[in-house]
């Protein structure tokens, strides 16, 4: 008998291939079969009028600290992800020596934006090795399997101790002890490494990371241990070094930069995955990213892009972490009251005029975890206001993820003979301070997702940077995943669309195949039966939401969504009708032969 049988529904299988009607038998956790099945099972489900498409894989989602005691990684299983990969960008939590606990958290406050209060509350620590997290991880009960990656910054700090803090070159036994500590992680079911190199990622004191300038012979060193280890992967973040030189001479900066990772990915013999964006303040780094991984991959190196099927920027209000406004000194001096407070003090004709009438500090200072782009942005705000829009629901109620520019804050100031900044003042004083105002930085720069949707069709492409655990005061993209799906795969108007099962592809079979797990992303007779059941007439993205459930209260920004039916891991419902079960199917998901 089946555990579980799904009748009628229309497959996406992930494979590629066209939609087709057909039943899937569950048993044990595992797809048996896929076609008409008229044998009994213990629950059927009438799929009839849904969509059954295969778990989707996160491989982008910082989900480190959260893990220790959150069991449901939430926003993503509101999402449709059944598998996700942490430890990205370089930055985690293990190994650590029990006295640079302080450090680590330090560090993913400012690079990844998760409270420190939450981090110091909420993680267990019952670890000092990589593998013990994961086995410590593993030990507590999950919606979701989870990766774990091993970041290049723990590994400096465990071994080198305030040096790395400093950023100062490793020594040769240095590296020979990295190399050890990485190849056991490996060996007992870390899935890969993760390197990280930009000027945006700071710690909460305003210190570069310990790996943001390092020498390619560590780099390589650290690359070589995949070599001969069942198939691991790479995962690297970069500015490639655009804002620090002359304008004329970042081209050669990227080459240069860019060559590091293409080395690790030659010498590991194994694909490595970069961080792409269209960058506001180096516009035509997305197109030499795409051209170099083209020609990465004619000379035999598997270098992929990792991407957003939508704008990359954050949500600014007064009850986010950082907002436009928070450069001017009257603005400041009201700051620590609550936003409610704030707002009603931003009404009062003196103070608007005074804040309006002020010139910006700069907020990327010594000390400070604010990155530069920052300045750059409240610099240059009426120029950059064409691209900030403020956050208003659909006639649906719905969240648009591709507004005409037309509703843009500067179009609109054009259009009425004021300032941009004016307009955003205002919209941020209304109410009781809720108002939000949504600011794609990347990938947004003419007003349209024409740029994306050429992004997301490149061959070496991978879907990602849900970033689901991280930035958690000002973003919430755990749900681009249901982006790529409604918007790309069924809804797009302002322009070409992707074919649905390409779209369902990318967010399965690619991610999985990639990451080396070749049990799921298929909707086939023997495959993982991570299954997502989806009414795709439903199928939208309400407005994110402010809640504060992290431990000691926590802040962050959630995002539900709508039109999932059920989601199951391993054959057991994790959502059902939108709402979390008390199924906790998910395991430690290791690398191949771990």
């Amino acid at each position: 008998m089946l555990d579980t049988l799904i009748k009628g529904g229309t497959v996406i299988d992930g494979t590629g291939s066209e939609p087709f009607v057909a039943d899937v038998g569950i048993r044990d956790g595992r797809i048996t079969a896929v076609g008409q099945i008229d044998g009994p099972a213990q629950r059927t489900i009438d799929a009839t009028g849904l969509h059954v498409l295969p778990g989707f894989v996160d491989i982008h989602t910082h989900y480190d600290g959260q893990a220790s005691w959150d069991e449901t990684f939430a926003p993503s299983i509101y999402h449709g992800v059944t598998t996700v990969v942490m430890g990205n960008c370089g930055v985690g939590f293990a190994p650590v020596r029990p006295g640079d606990r302080d450090v680590l958290i330090d560090l993913m406050e400012g690079v990844e934006e998760i409270p420190g209060t939450a981090l110091t509350e909420g993680m267990k620590w019952n670890w000092e090795s990589f593998t013990d997290y994961g086995r410590a991880l593993d030990a507590q009960p999950h919606s979701l399997d989870f990766m774990t990656l091993v970041p290049h910054d723990t590994l400096r700090l465990y071994v080198m101790g305030e040096r790395a803090a400093r950023g100062e070159p490793a020594k040769a036994d240095d590296i020979v002890q990295m190399q050890a500590l990485l190849r056991q992680a490996l060996l007992d079911g870390a899935c890969g490494l993760a390197v990280g190199s930009t000027e945006t990622h700071r710690t909460a004191q305003g210190r570069m990371t310990p790996s943001f300038e390092v020498s390619p012979v560590e780099l390589n060193s650290l690359a070589a241990v995949l070599k001969d280890l069942p198939y691991r992967v790479l995962q690297g973040i970069s500015d490639f070094a655009s804002p620090r030189g002359a304008p004329a001479e970042e081209k050669a900066r990227f080459d240069r930069e860019y060559s590091k990772l293409e080395d690790m990915a030659k010498v590991a013999g194994r694909p490595i995955s970069i961080t792409w964006m269209d960058r506001v303040i180096a516009p035509q780094q997305s197109q030499w990213l795409g051209d170099a991984s083209l020609a990465s991959a004619a000379k035999g190196i598997d270098v992929k892009l990792q991407a957003s099927p939508r704008g990359i920027g954050v949500f600014n209000g007064l009850d986010t972490t950082l907002n436009l406004l928070a450069a001017f000194p009257s603005y400041q001096a009201i700051a620590h009251l609550p936003a409610k407070e704030r707002a009603a003090q931003l009404r009062d004709p003196t103070t608007r005029a005074r804040i309006l009438s002020e010139a910006p500090v700069s907020l990327s200072v010594e000390g400070s975890s604010v990155p530069p782009l920052a300045d750059f942005v409240i610099q240059r705000f009426e120029q950059i206001a064409f691209t900030l829009f403020p956050l208003l629901p659909g006639s649906d109620g719905s969240m648009d993820y591709e507004p005409l520019p037309e509703l843009s804050f500067g179009a609109q100031a054009k259009a009425r003979g004021v300032t941009a900044r004016e307009l955003m003042y205002d919209h941020l004083a209304q109410g009781d301070g809720n108002n939000l105002v949504y600011f794609p930085i990347h990938n947004y720069l003419n007003g349209s997702l024409d740029r994306v949707r050429e992004m997301m069709m490149h061959p070496q492409v991978l879907c990602s940077l849900g970033d689901a655990g991280a930035h958690v005061g000002t973003i919430c993209d755990a749900s681009i995943s249901t982006t790529m799906l409604a918007h790309w795969g069924l809804q797009r108007t302002r322009g070409e669309k992707i074919p649905l099962p390409q779209v369902v592809q990318m967010l399965t079979q690619r991610n999985a195949a990639h990451m080396g797990l070749n049990d799921r992303g298929v909707i086939a007779a023997g495959m993982k039966a991570d299954i997502n059941l989806i009414d795709f007439d439903r199928l939208a993205l309400p407005m994110p939401e402010i809640v504060r459930d992290l431990p000691m209260g926590g802040r962050r920004m959630i995002q539900k969504s709508m039109g999932y039916v059920a989601t199951l891991v391993s054959g057991q419902p994790v959502i059902e009708n939108g709402q979390i079960t008390d199924a906790r199917p998910g395991r430690w998901t290791h690398g191949a032969a771990a």
